[in-house]
């Protein structure tokens, strides 16, 4: 006679397998979104792309990618806690809201103090500024977040 472990699972054991099987499905994918554009028409998700790697015309100023790479201890210990709350009974989507905010918080705080290759002369004498990445504040507004299953392409 063979015992199926889920027999044997205590409350808490059932509780976790739950969880996983939630965090198996959802993730939370942060940055930025079709749809956004500037006045002219221009895609955010395109001047934030052409920013990040750069072009012919501008240097890569890759505040996405500085987000993680310079904040490894600080998101390291964030997941940490994250994995706490979740263990100690709250939702899956509630921490996995809570990440995308908090890497949220931290590419914006990378657009705006980054440091980066300053604007060209060109670019200062028409933006008036010599800070790259800031001019009307959109692309840094249009950082966001969204949570799907996972694959998805919201």
């Amino acid at each position: 006679m063979s015992v199926n472990i889920r027999d044997r699972m205590t409350a808490d054991g059932k509780r976790f397998e739950k969880i996983l099987k939630e965090l198996a499905k959802l993730e939370v994918a942060v940055g930025y979104q079709e749809g956004t554009a500037y006045p002219d028409g221009t895609s955010v998700v395109d001047v934030a792309l052409w920013n990040e790697l750069g072009t012919v015309r501008s240097p890569s100023r890759p505040f996405l990618r500085n987000s993680v790479d310079g904040h490894k201890d600080e998101i390291s210990r964030f997941m940490k806690r994250a994995v706490k709350e979740i263990t100690e009974g709250k939702s899956v989507e509630e921490v996995l809201k809570k990440i995308g905010v908090f890497q949220q918080k931290i590419i914006r705080k990378e657009i705006s103090s980054g440091n980066f290759e300053p604007n060209s002369p060109e670019t200062v004498r028409r933006k008036g500024s010599d800070k790259p990445l800031i001019d009307t504040g959109l692309m840094r507004q249009s950082v966001n977040y969204v949570i799907r299953e996972k694959g998805g392409s919201d």
